[in-house]
């Protein structure tokens, strides 16, 4: 049985109490969440520990939005991957567009991460994806295969290793333009195929990012390449996540 992945990405959309509202209420709904499915949530550092101690279970998690890869030191303002870890976090997302276009995360910051979160026994998910520009200029395949070989090529991971990779256009993100169905399929197939050359040893898994709808969550998850889904800003609204979560129920326990 396919297990399929929701990852919540509340970006700085929830304050406090927000986003311990929204947990409690998504850790009622996910008492009879199949066991083929798992939710994730990514709130803000400041809401994280709290949630930590509540959204837990066999197919529930917390992780963090970004961190630093350096454990302790004098870097104001950051939040060490260490630091994370302790407060519960299992996953850590690195290299969101939001990150890298408008923090100027290079692919060398990426790298840096990556090999942290992976000393630590944290699950990375690497976030990649063109802007409209890129696609336009049918430059898709070589943006995400650049952006692939400086997070993975020359790393070294144990047998079995967990690895999320997101596919995430630029363009798609809080747009509400999503990306086609087929082609985020036809570029999980390509993101796979490099991937595994890479880090033969690990073990992938790919989402889709970018204006996840509830209406359209089911159509990504039909393709073989994909195995869930990381919403943004529908994530953040009680209703439109139970929405999604519900659609995903039913993908998984269809016959």
């Amino acid at each position: 049985m396919k297990k399929i992945n929701i990852f919540a990405n509340w970006k700085m959309y929830l304050d406090y109490d927000e986003s311990n509202i929204l947990a409690n209420a998504l850790l009622e709904k996910a008492k009879d969440l199949p066991e083929n499915i798992q939710i994730t949530l990514f709130p803000s550092a400041l809401a994280l520990y709290p949630i930590v101690q509540t959204f837990s279970g066999d197919n529930l998690a917390v992780g963090a939005q970004n961190a630093y890869w350096i454990e302790k030191g004098g870097y104001t303002g950051e939040i060490s991957m260490q630091m994370y870890k302790d407060a519960g976090c299992k996953f850590i997302l690195i290299g969101h567009s939001e990150r890298r276009h408008i923090f100027n995360e290079t692919n060398h910051e990426v790298r840096q991460k990556i090999e942290a979160a992976l000393s630590l026994g944290l699950t990375p998910v690497i976030c990649v994806g063109e802007t409209q520009e890129e696609r336009k200029s049918n430059k898709t395949e070589e943006v995400v295969e650049v952006q692939l070989r400086a997070a993975f090529d020359g790393l070294t991971v144990a047998e079995g290793t967990e690895i999320f990779v997101a596919y995430e256009p630029v363009w798609a993100i809080g747009t509400g333009e999503a990306c086609a169905a087929g082609e985020a399929e036809r570029m999980h197939a390509i993101i796979d195929r490099i991937v595994k050359a890479l880090i033969p040893n690990a073990k992938l898994s790919i989402l889709y990012g970018g204006s996840v709808r509830a209406d359209i969550v089911a159509d990504y998850l039909v393709g073989p390449a994909t195995d869930g889904v990381l919403v943004g800003n529908a994530s953040a609204k009680l209703e439109s996540i139970s929405d999604i979560i519900d659609r995903v129920i039913a993908v998984a326990t269809a016959k």
